[in-house]
């Protein structure tokens, strides 16, 4: 299996980084724009999965990474409650919510199996 030498390389990261100008795109371009407090939150969780991610890997080892991957699931789940606010409130589409709402699942199930897999190396 190849190291990886730069959290930018982790898969995960990736997706949750496209996640994030998903959203700013999202909060910038539906009637997201007009609700600060929620469109604020938002951006902030959508950033913490990714930048959790970042940080766990720069971090003091396995189980201070693992505790940083809780945390970014954590507000992926937290940003999945958001969406479905949104769409809720007719902010967003149906279908603006289901694509980001799966594309938080697969992060999750992501984040969950690398936890699983950091359990298991030494």
């Amino acid at each position: 299996m190849p190291t990886i030498t730069s959290f930018k390389e982790i898969k995960v990261w990736q997706k949750a980084h496209l996640i994030s100008l998903e959203i700013y795109k999202l909060t910038n371009t539906t009637e997201l724009t007009k609700d600060f407090g929620l469109k604020d939150q938002m951006r902030r969780c959508s950033v913490s999965v990714s930048s959790n991610i970042a940080e766990g890997y720069e971090g003091g080892g396995k189980k201070e990474f693992i505790r940083y991957l809780i945390i970014a699931k954590a507000s992926s789940t937290e940003l999945r409650s958001q969406l479905l606010l949104s769409k809720d409130l007719n902010y967003i589409s149906l279908e603006q919510y289901s694509n980001l709402d799966e594309s938080l699942v697969e992060i999750n199930k992501m984040i969950s199996g690398f936890i699983a897999y950091l359990n298991k190396v030494k």
